[in-house]
């Protein structure tokens, strides 16, 4: 019943409009405790990373202030479980490179073109022309760790919008030479790449 994006987001503003503020010197990012985006190298020809408190609507820094709505009307940031729901299903329709159906083996399914080459059967990287059977289209946008760069062909990381801890989130990320979608945790402040879901009611109507 899940219905997702097949691009990553590009918002610049919150649902009601709020600017969402671009934010390009890596020690003012590493010290963000609000919403913000970058381009992956502050290169506008590339795609649009964010902070967990964007995604998470926080856009000041008054803990009584009501968040925001970050995904636009009918869609919202994925939790850990939807992201687990596509995964399994992914699994369970043959998807995986060698069509089991049991195991974390989606990698390639998942990803677009365009990655670094890797000799591991099944990755991102390698015979790309298997790429993306999905249709989830992940490309390697890289990510901001610390306020810096790093990864851009290599990794491809996706918030959740699910708390680990006080200062962590999960996230799911693909890598050139994983042939599984890896799932972990990571400190809010860095910058990830997003996709949306579209809400339940909307998304039953869409299928009819």
């Amino acid at each position: 019943t899940q219905d997702w994006a097949i691009e990553n987001v590009e918002v610049v503003t919150y649902r009601d409009g709020t600017p969402i503020p671009q934010v390009t010197n890596q020690t003012e990012w590493d010290n963000l405790t609000t919403g913000a985006w970058c381009y992956y190298n502050n290169d506008e020809t590339k795609g649009k990373l964010y902070n967990w408190y964007a995604v998470m609507g926080i856009h000041d820094a008054i803990e009584t202030t009501p968040n925001k709505e970050f995904a636009p009307e009918g869609w919202h940031v994925p939790s850990d479980a939807e992201w687990t729901t596509l995964e399994d299903q992914l699994i369970a329709y043959g998807y995986n490179y060698d069509g089991t159906i049991t195991g974390n083996k989606i990698a390639q399914a998942m990803a677009s073109i365009g990655w670094s080459a890797s000799t591991v059967t099944g990755s991102p990287g390698n015979y790309q022309s298997a790429n993306n059977g999905s249709g989830f289209n992940a490309f390697p946008e890289g990510f901001r760790p610390n306020g810096f760069f790093s990864g851009e062909g290599y990794y491809a990381y996706f918030w959740s919008s699910t708390e680990y801890f006080s200062n962590a989130v999960w996230f799911r990320s693909l890598y050139m030479s994983w042939f599984d979608v890896f799932k972990s945790y990571y400190a809010m402040d860095n910058g990830f790449s997003v996709r949306f879901v579209r809400d339940a009611s909307t998304a039953s109507t869409a299928n009819g």
